[in-house]
């Protein structure tokens, strides 16, 4: 039976008829499927997550942080990813948080970054030495240079990138902080708690000093949420690695401690923050003749040089020419 409808479709529809009516039927069966795919029923805790994700992207960054889980993926590698040692792993967590990446995965992301830029650029480099061998005879030494120099810089990479990241987020805090300090002053002494006007500031410097802000914004939404303010003012300090936080924390503190006025206390420490940032001005402006001293070398000498003694040199070189043919 079978035999004979294959010779009816191959008779009717060509040597390829067999094919083209199993392709016809899954087609159809496929058409069929569809629907009831379709109406199937969507899982709570799925949908939970879209809700939760599409609020999130509609939120404040730091509740996109929290619930942000696009590096889920490497979960199942952190043992290989992410260090043993409580100390380094500390230490790694508290440097990506001053350089601004807070995430709960940013320890994880960033050995993921290492190992595969690492290993990446290794195998560029593998793939340049073959064709300087298949090109050319290159030594040993150029050989194990062209591979393992990629390497290495690709291990290193994302390291120089945090160190530049951390560097210029405490710089930025260290501009603003004496701004933010006479904003704050200002709300305290019109009547505010030290909450309200560190919320307040927080939204005032966001657009010249986004880094400061984020840090004011966490330490409102951790007293909102009831942490110990010393706590609180502690773990700011830790986070900005900046010394004038540190500073000011202390000075918080104390006035905490003791019943002082918090207005005095930053009356007093906005002055002085003030002031150091003058004696910081000033300082780069005193060691900028130094700094110019080779650029000016450089780039002045040589030409002088060439104006002044270049005739001469050009009469000395004629003269002996003149003498050379007159002999």
């Amino acid at each position: 039976m079978l035999e004979s409808v294959n010779n009816m479709l191959t008779e009717n529809l060509g040597p390829f008829g067999p094919l083209l009516v199993v392709g016809v039927l899954g087609l159809m069966l496929v058409l069929f499927t569809l629907p009831v795919l379709l109406k199937k029923q969507v899982d709570p805790l799925d949908k939970l997550k879209q809700v939760n994700r599409a609020s999130a992207r509609t939120a404040d960054p730091e509740a996109r942080l929290r619930t942000d889980n696009k590096n889920d993926k490497l979960e199942k590698y952190s043992d290989f990813l992410e260090p043993k040692n409580e100390e380094e792993y500390s230490a790694i967590k508290l440097k990506l948080v001053q350089a601004g990446y807070r995430g709960k995965n940013a320890v994880r992301t960033y050995h993921f970054a290492q190992f595969s830029m690492g290993a990446g650029l290794l195998l560029l480099g593998a793939l340049y030495a073959m064709l300087q061998k298949a090109t050319g005879d290159p030594s040993a030494q150029a050989t194990a240079i062209s591979i393992l120099l990629p390497g290495v810089i690709g291990y290193m990479l994302p390291k120089y990138w945090v160190n530049r990241r951390q560097q210029a987020r405490q710089e930025e805090i260290t501009n603003g902080f004496p701004d933010a300090l006479d904003m704050m002053l200002v709300c305290v002494e019109a009547g505010q708690s030290l909450d309200q006007s560190i919320l307040r500031v927080s939204k005032e410097i966001r657009a010249g000093y986004p880094a400061l802000a984020e840090e004011y914004l966490q330490v409102s939404q951790e007293m909102k949420a009831g942490k110990d303010r010393v706590s609180v003012l502690r773990d700011m300090s830790e986070r900005a690695g900046v010394q004038d936080v540190a500073s000011f924390v202390t000075v918080l503190i104390q006035s905490a401690t003791f019943g002082t006025s918090i207005a005095d206390a930053l009356r007093v420490y906005a002055a002085e923050m003030r002031d150091k940032r003058v004696m910081r001005a000033e300082e780069k402006a005193n060691t900028l003749p130094t700094k110019m001293t080779l650029a000016t070398m450089m780039f002045t000498v040589p030409p002088l040089l060439v104006i002044l003694v270049g005739p001469s040199i050009y009469n000395i070189y004629l003269t002996l020419s003149a003498t050379q043919t007159g002999y």
